[in-house]
């Protein structure tokens, strides 16, 4: 019934996995992929000779030789525990529902022993994203597969990208189902630390792996007809009078220890134009609202807003400085703990704008420690875009980078921003990048500071899930504005 393939490496990680499975009525066949050292004499095992399971070969390999009606499929470096009649649980489901693949909660055992449940999210239309969390374990109509093969084209020849290839083709023909109960547990190896993992994708030696991905979601969404060609709306005329050529904006909350730097990094920048800074406290209880409001006594460049409202998150004190009189024709990010690199970085992201050719333009930065360190991965300049596919791509990845630089009135016609205090400069930049083209400037220009207080810092599951779901369901929104969009160019 059951044909389960897995990849074995060299410190033998899934030998427990294929000891616990092999004596299951449920598990006809198990499908290893090894380094090309004899296996143990286990029963019902075959070799593959290979590295992963996202081989455009490999998995085309296990799809000849799956001739069961299910193929489960074991993905990382773990050992896996199923829980007591799990895999029955699972084949019930796939059945009954008629799910092309079907992926459950689990639980982890860490390096050092403990153990924490770990719930994943949903999927959605938007949930295109190449590294989407379904935990290591995936079950898979065989049927579901080759249908969706026929109907959406064969798996690419590519070394990383056709397992998720296969995700995508298969979403488009039979339901991809999360069953949210803990079915088995993972025992994990070693990671790389949160930063790195999380910023894999600025590495060079990624590069392939960068190309490949964004090559199938770009077919991906040519299949849905959501993909946009390199051809962009003329950018309106602004005849609007503003008090200043550019607004720096920091919207703040409880930042005591940072925001006289941030604010200070904005004053010193040199520019040939006018400009400003707007702090929206989002009413600090720890002494930030003090601090600026001296500073505004001492520097008349400082504009302190308090929002009436006291439901806004980071979007809605963006939202407060756009439509605030003291605005800009442009408007700066900067977040209230960190800094401008540069002080050059204001003027060569007004440069951009002022160019007209662009109605947001967006840098580069350095990640750093609260002391002004470099820290891994270092620069972060989101050289994966392309002025051809740029906009196709920020589908797939998981943001547009920093600092970011817009139109004022741009953001004023399009809506603004969410009112969020995450993904809302991913729905901006994503909803401008439907009708305009975005700038990239890819030297630093910026100093993102991380330490103990960020908003990102040591999430729990539940709050990555969060975030994490809700831009997926940016993305589900914007691919059914794209598609409305193609159809309405036809």
């Amino acid at each position: 019934m059951i044909t389960v393939a897995l990849c074995r490496d060299s410190c033998g990680v899934a030998d427990q996995t294929i000891e616990l499975l092999a004596p299951s009525p449920l598990v006809s066949r198990i499908l290893v992929v090894h380094d090309g050292n004899p296996l143990p004499a286990w029963p019902k095992c075959q070799g593959i000779r290979g590295d992963t399971l996202a081989s455009g070969w490999i998995l085309e390999a296990i799809l000849k030789k799956a001739r069961t009606r299910y193929l489960l499929m074991i993905t990382g470096e773990t050992a896996i525990d199923f829980g007591r009649r799990a895999l029955e649980r699972l084949v019930d489901v796939i059945r009954t529902t008629g799910a092309g693949m079907l992926y459950s909660d689990y639980e982890e055992t860490t390096p050092d022993g403990v153990r924490k449940e770990r719930p994943v999210n949903d999927y959605q239309l938007g949930s295109i994203r190449d590294d989407f969390h379904f935990g290591p374990v995936q079950l898979f109509s065989t049927l579901a597969v080759r249908q969706a093969l026929v109907g959406n084209g064969p798996l690419p020849v590519t070394k990383y990208a056709a397992l998720y290839d296969l995700r995508l083709k298969l979403s488009l023909t039979a339901p991809i189902v999360h069953l949210p109960e803990r079915l088995y547990q993972s025992s994990i190896v070693p990671e790389k630390g949160v930063g790195e993992k999380h910023f894999a994708y600025v590495d060079p030696r990624n590069l392939a792996y960068q190309q490949e991905m964004e090559m199938v979601a770009s077919e991906h969404l040519r299949r849905l007809g959501a993909w946009l060609p390199p051809s962009f709306r003329r950018l309106p005329a602004d005849r609007a009078v503003y008090p200043v050529a550019a607004s720096v904006i920091i919207p703040v909350r409880n930042r005591v220890k940072t925001i006289a730097d941030a604010v200070r990094s904005a004053l010193v920048q040199e520019t040939n134009f006018s400009f400003n800074v707007l702090v929206v406290d989002n009413h600090s209880t720890d002494g930030t609202t003090s601090i600026v409001s001296e500073l505004t006594k001492r520097y008349p460049q400082v504009r302190l807003l308090v929002p009436e409202r006291l439901n806004l998150g980071i979007g809605g004190c963006w939202n407060e400085a756009v439509h605030s009189p003291h605005c800009g024709k442009y408007v700066v990010q900067l977040d209230s703990d960190d800094l401008y690199g540069d002080p050059k970085s204001l003027q060569r992201l007004v440069d951009v704008l002022s160019g007209r050719l662009y109605a947001a333009v967006i840098g580069s930065y350095t990640l750093v420690d609260g002391k002004g360190g470099e820290i891994p991965p270092g620069l972060v300049d989101h050289r994966e875009w392309t002025d051809e596919n740029g906009r196709n791509n920020a589908l797939r990845v998981n943001g547009f980078g920093a600092p970011r630089a817009f139109r004022t009135d741009i953001l004023r016609r399009s809506g603004g921003f969410p009112n969020v205090s995450y993904g809302e400069d991913y729905a901006v930049c994503l909803r401008i990048s439907r009708d305009y083209r975005i700038g990239r400037i890819y030297d630093s220009l910026y100093l993102c500071r991380r330490w103990e207080g960020n908003t990102d810092a040591a999430l729990s599951i539940e709050r990555t899930n969060g975030n994490d779901a809700y831009k997926d369901r940016l993305r589900s929104m914007e691919i059914m504005a794209r598609q409305k969009m193609t159809r309405s160019d036809h």
